[in-house]
């Protein structure tokens, strides 16, 4: 980690570690709580889009696919129970980028298109993978929650 002597905290050593922390995982977690808004608000459109892929039940994955969306999005925004977070959106992720973003199975124009959200998605999981790994860092809900755990409260 960078690290330089303005970006210290007296008390911890590491708020400037902490608020990267911070921004990394709310970056990573709008584009899930976005895109499972956008299925709850736009189901037609959507379950198009999956039917035109090949899916059936539809209706059911695409409502579990926005709740899986919210549900670990915001667990990552807010680092509660992070790594089962985590974990959930890694484990979504798998299937639906290669169901999705399957550019080896498409013509050459959409070939250009699959590849960067194929990706995308890819480094989205590396970022999952690392929040998985080290947890959500010290500005987080588990955080605080285990400090209270520790005082009795």
């Amino acid at each position: 980690m960078i690290e330089n002597s303005s970006s210290r905290c007296e008390c911890c050593g590491s708020c400037g570690s902490s608020m990267l922390m911070l921004l990394g995982r709310i970056c990573i977690s709008t584009i899930f709580i976005l895109a499972g808004m956008g299925k709850i608000s736009g189901p037609e459109e959507t379950a198009a889009y999956m039917i035109a892929k090949g899916m059936s039940m539809t209706h059911f994955f695409l409502y579990a696919a926005a709740a899986v969306e919210i549900i670990g999005g915001l667990s990552l925004l807010l680092g509660f129970k992070t790594r089962w977070g985590s974990l959930l959106l890694l484990l979504f992720l798998i299937p639906t980028t290669f169901i999705f973003h399957n550019f080896w199975n498409v013509g050459p124009e959409a070939s250009k298109i699959e590849m960067i959200g194929f990706l995308k998605n890819l480094a989205i999981f590396g970022g999952l993978l690392y929040t998985l790994s080290v947890g959500p860092g010290k500005i987080s809900l588990d955080r605080f929650c285990r400090n209270c755990e520790k005082k009795g409260q």
